[in-house]
């Protein structure tokens, strides 16, 4: 009884969420996209010409935004579960976390790239401090194969929890990076602990 409620209540915020509607009138396969855009907006990150890589792209919604930003660039989307084709991008299904997967990326990717982004989050136990130290791994796993691989001038764009790891992600960031911002978009859910950390410039 008590999942039901939960369910219709889930139902009952997507329907009245300006995101959703708006999602399905652009296009776009999740609220998501907008996250994204708000971030690109505020930073000013894509252009044409871009390589992009996206971690735990499905269902696809940040990578349809870089293949409309990024034009006549590479995109390359990875994630466990299998998409639907976006454009020309390359699709990798597999385990980030593993080095077959992460080998796999790199041999697609071929050179340095501009972008690596990140929405990854663990599925949730509904404990938010755990669930804000296992996505914090993911993201720290993300931003450390990140930093091999990306241009001296290109971004790395990841969630990030609110909690226990939030300090050690940004500390980490900035012996990385030299320049790293944190950024709650609007489209973020106001209940959400969810922010980005936004790393550019390789040190």
């Amino acid at each position: 009884m008590k999942k039901n409620k939960i369910s219709k209540n889930w139902v009952n915020k997507q329907r009245r969420d300006t995101y959703v509607r708006q999602s399905k009138i652009d296009g776009y396969r999740a609220r998501s996209a907008y996250k994204l855009i708000e971030i690109d907006k505020k930073f000013k990150i894509f252009k044409g010409g871009l390589t992009v890589i996206d971690i735990g792209a499905a269902p696809g919604s940040w990578s349809q935004y870089a293949a409309k930003v990024a034009k006549n660039g590479k995109l390359i989307s990875i994630d466990l579960k299998k998409m639907d084709p976006i454009g020309s991008s390359i699709q990798i299904q597999g385990d980030f976390t593993e080095e077959d997967t992460q080998e796999e990326i790199k041999k697609n990717a071929s050179s340095k790239v501009d972008i690596v982004m990140s929405d990854m989050a663990v599925n949730t136990t509904g404990i938010k401090n755990i669930d804000s130290i296992q996505t914090g791994e993911l993201c720290k796993e993300a931003m450390v194969f990140a930093k091999d691989l990306l241009n001296e001038k290109g971004y790395f764009i990841s969630k990030i929890f609110m909690g226990g790891t939030f300090n050690e992600i940004v500390a980490e960031g900035k012996k990385y990076f030299k320049e790293v911002k944190i950024f709650k978009p609007k489209s973020s859910r106001k209940d959400s602990k969810e922010s980005f950390i936004i790393c550019k410039k390789l040190r």
